[in-house]
């Protein structure tokens, strides 16, 4: 039905169309036309003319399709159907999965932690995201590391997490900026400040300093003592004045961890976590004396110490570990005014990584110079803060690896919190592995080919600002803060001690050389009072007679009588007897000549690089030692048995063989028919074997078992005797 109203829909309008082509068509040629513009006017007109008859048939045949006729609204109308092609949505591209090494890190902790946010553990070699260790970052591997890479520690941290190096940083800046950085206690680098430390304490006795290694952790190696006496001024060591007087909650000393994060270094960004862990000591404080100083569960709030006291508390509110919040209700209960207290210590964290900035960034940029997608380096600190009795915070030590062992529900609930915040702080999927290697690989081969050196230049109008990838990642931390809070940047207050002297970091480097010179000389003078105070304790030699001088200078005649005689004395004992030697030909230690040795002792040589004399009768002794030594070896027969059994597994070389194959032959004469006794002292002659000298056999007299000692001058004559 339909195709039959089309049919005559058309008809109808193509009848009228034609009458008024054959009507228009007399007078389009008999009209003349003056121009072509005129011409193409007209050619408008009708084309215009056409499209309106094809849209009166549209409305007419859609009028029809839907039984409506011409008076039906406008809004009605149908519009003609047109059949459109199907558009293509385009493929979203799938991220590339987030991947982290862990080679070097032993804490399970963070391994949960990444698996919960989908990262995959990968091993050094793959194309990893992430790189966590516990171990401080190499120059070689920072300067191995591709731009979409971050690893967890910065290069140069060390400035302010090892003691010695934090010690110094501290009092470099305590020289330049005094009131800034008066919270630590007073510390000396050992050896180069023995002497200024010895001066303070002889001045200050009723002082009591700290003694910790230079770079130790977990309290070991650290004690208190009264007296610098005992140290030795060869020890490297960190020395401190004894805090005397902490605040005391329940009576018992306490410390504070408080977790750090640096984002990055230039600008740099510091974040403080507002949990962390408070570490009790298990012993009641008392004031330092002679009889509690090595008391470590008293003075020492070390974790790993503390753990192993009977009196140790898991608690999480009362124990001897609780959280800093759990900390702040006990102080706000105490009237302490809490937004005062966290601020100063803010205060003492952001001062202690400005003193090692210059080092910072000088080494990042020097070991990531192509990183411009994000920023290379992440580190989260664990800052050691003691507060004294008016609450003036001190600072301790830096960790760049503190624990993240989850061995309590407490440690669990900090740390696991912490990493989390970390991770989504650091805004793990801000870059894409696949596109900055596909522009590495880009940027290579344009510079291979030598492509876009003219590159096209786009008006200022034209370019679109766009956000830096710093911008990007300052705005997601600001968004994403979790449970940390940024203490830098804020305000002006830190500007002037960014500000340091060029020098001063060189100036310390001066003076730790000139204090290493003077502690070399007042150890030399210290060694060689020492040597002294030895030789007055030994026992003198006795003096010998005096010679007349007449004896003292012999003529050369009656030396030479003398000589001839004993050579010939040595020949005819040589030609009776017979000396037990080893294998190498030197003689038994039995019968070694005693000298009297005058030799006085040469003096002490202080300097290291030049050998010690040796002394003849300590190098006769030794010799004498070794031998005897050897003889006893031999004589038990243990060569022997370690040759059968190396050749019994056929282990033995040919240089082997030949060297010790005597000991074969041994075996083969002890399993022989056992030859007569010998009396000791005895001597014996092998016919046909040693027939031009005879042997003399030294033995004890419980000797019981059959053993052969190759002769020293024929190798195929054996000295069989039982023992």
């Amino acid at each position: 039905m339909e195709l039959e109203l089309e049919d005559g829909l058309l008809r109808d309008e193509d009848q009228p169309s034609e009458h008024t082509s054959k009507n228009a068509s007399p007078v389009l040629k008999r009209k003349n036309y003056k121009s072509r513009e005129e011409k193409g006017e007209m050619m408008g007109k009708e084309e215009r003319d056409l499209d309106e008859s094809i849209a009166s048939l549209m409305r007419n045949y859609n009028s029809k399709l839907s039984g409506e006729d011409d008076t039906s609204q406008p809004t009605s109308r149908g519009a003609p159907i047109v059949i459109s092609e199907p558009t293509r949505k385009k493929k979203k591209r799938k991220r590339s999965q987030i991947s982290i090494c862990l080679t070097n890190c032993r804490y399970e902790s963070i391994r949960r932690v990444s698996s919960a946010f989908g990262m995959r553990e990968v091993s050094e070699e793959e194309a990893w995201n992430f790189y966590w260790t516990d171990m401080s970052v190499s120059v070689e591997r920072a300067k191995e590391m591709k731009r979409f890479q971050r690893i967890n520690h910065f290069p140069g941290m060390l400035e302010i997490c090892r003691k010695d190096l934090l010690a110094r940083n501290l009092n470099r800046m305590q020289k330049i900026y005094p009131k800034e950085y008066n919270f630590f206690p007073k510390t000396w680098c050992l050896p180069a400040d023995f002497g200024e430390a010895l001066t303070y304490s002889k001045a200050r006795k009723t002082k009591t300093f700290i003694i910790k290694p230079e770079c130790g952790s977990q309290g070991r190696g650290i004690y208190l003592t009264k007296s610098l006496k005992d140290i030795k001024p060869t020890d490297k060591l960190i020395c401190q004045v004894y805090l005397a007087k902490p605040y005391l909650v329940d009576g018992y000393k306490f410390d504070i961890r408080v977790y750090t994060l640096i984002t990055s270094c230039d600008p740099l960004r510091v974040f403080v976590y507002n949990e962390g862990l408070v570490r009790f000591a298990t012993s009641r404080y008392a004031d330092p004396n002679v009889n509690n100083t090595t008391n470590v569960f008293m003075h020492l709030t070390n974790y790993a110490l503390n753990k192993h006291s009977r009196t140790y508390v898991y608690d999480s509110e009362a124990g001897s570990k609780r959280k800093i919040s759990t900390l702040n209700k006990i102080l706000l209960s105490q009237g302490v005014d809490l937004d005062a207290l966290w601020h100063s210590i803010d205060q003492v964290i952001v001062k202690t990584v400005i003193s090692a900035w210059p080092i910072l960034k000088h080494s990042y940029h020097a070991c990531f110079p192509s990183h411009d997608m994000v920023h290379a380096c992440f580190e989260i600190l664990g800052f050691d803060i003691l507060l004294d009795h008016k609450l003036h915070p001190y600072i301790l030590e830096v960790n760049h690896s503190p624990s993240f062992h989850t061995d309590t529900q407490l440690d669990r609930e900090v740390k696991e919190g912490l990493l989390t915040d970390t991770f989504t702080m650091l805004n793990i999927w801000q870059c894409d592995k696949r596109r900055v290697l596909e522009e590495d690989r880009r940027r290579i081969r344009d510079r291979l080919l030598q492509t876009n050196k003219f590159p096209e230049v786009v008006s200022g109008e034209e370019r679109e600002p766009k956000k830096t990838p710093w911008q990007t990642q300052i705005q997601w931390e600001e968004t994403h803060l979790g449970n940390f809070r940024r203490v830098y940047p804020v305000g002006e207050q830190y500007a002037s001690l960014f500000q340091q002297p060029s020098g001063s970091l060189y100036t310390g480097t001066a003076s730790s050389r000139a204090r290493g010179d003077c502690t070399r000389q007042q150890r030399e003078e210290f060694q060689q009072t020492k040597a002294k105070a030895e030789a007055l304790l030994k026992p003198k030699p006795p003096l010998k007679p005096a010679k007349d001088p007449e004896k003292k200078a012999p003529d050369e005649a009656s030396v030479a009588t003398t000589s001839d005689k004993t050579a010939k004395s040595k020949k005819t004992e040589g030609g009776k007897k017979m000396e037990i030697r080893k294998l190498t030909g030197k003689p038994s230690p039995s019968i070694l000549p005693t000298v009297e040795e005058t030799e006085v002792k040469p003096p002490y040589v202080l300097c290291s690089f030049e050998p010690d004399p040796i002394v003849e009768k300590e190098e006769r002794e030794r010799v004498n030692q070794l031998a005897q030594r050897d003889f006893l070896i031999r004589s038990y027969g243990m060569l022997e048995q370690i040759y059968l059994v190396m050749k019994k597994m056929g282990t033995l070389r040919p240089e082997d063989e030949r060297k010790y194959g005597i000991y074969g032959r041994l075996s083969i004469v002890s399993n022989s028919p056992k030859p007569a006794i010998l009396e000791t002292g005895k001597q014996i002659q092998k016919p046909g074997g040693c027939g031009d000298h005879s042997h003399e056999v030294l033995l004890p007299q419980d000797w019981s078992l059959s053993v052969a000692w190759p002769c020293w001058r024929n190798a195929t004559c054996n000295v069989v005797a039982s023992h």
